[in-house]
């Protein structure tokens, strides 16, 4: 059944199927910007406090990129939303490293430092 003749033989099923799509589209979206916000955190910690480097932050790292990547390649649509992602999880991830990290905000760039070709470049490893 194609979307034409559903929407010619009951809109009001059409209508419910276009909303579930589009909240699915949004939560893709939201998902995209949880991951890239965690990965900017880690890669924040990792170059500005590179005394407490370990395991831990070097998998989450490589988790956050695999993750990106798989949800862009499954997403294609998004990768035009990239840039207002990364302005958007920068943002969320400076509060979150002020927090963990104990440094004050004005240590961190203002404006994104990556672009994600490098955060989700696995050889990328910033400092």
């Amino acid at each position: 059944m194609t979307e034409r003749s559903l929407y010619d033989r009951d809109f009001h099923a059409w209508a419910i199927e276009q909303a579930a799509l589009l909240h699915a589209g949004r939560s893709e979206r939201r998902e995209v910007l949880s991951r890239m916000k965690v990965l900017l955190l880690t890669l924040l910690k990792w170059r500005f406090q590179p005394a407490l480097r370990g395991n831990s932050w070097r998998l989450s790292i490589e988790e956050q990129r695999r993750e990106v990547a798989l949800l862009l390649g499954d997403n294609p649509s998004l990768k035009s939303r990239v840039p207002s992602l990364l302005v958007d999880a920068y943002r969320l991830a400076l509060i979150r490293a002020e927090a963990e990290t104990g440094l004050a905000r004005t240590v961190f760039p203002p404006s994104c430092p990556f672009i994600l070709d490098q955060m989700t470049d696995d050889g990328f490893w910033p400092g």
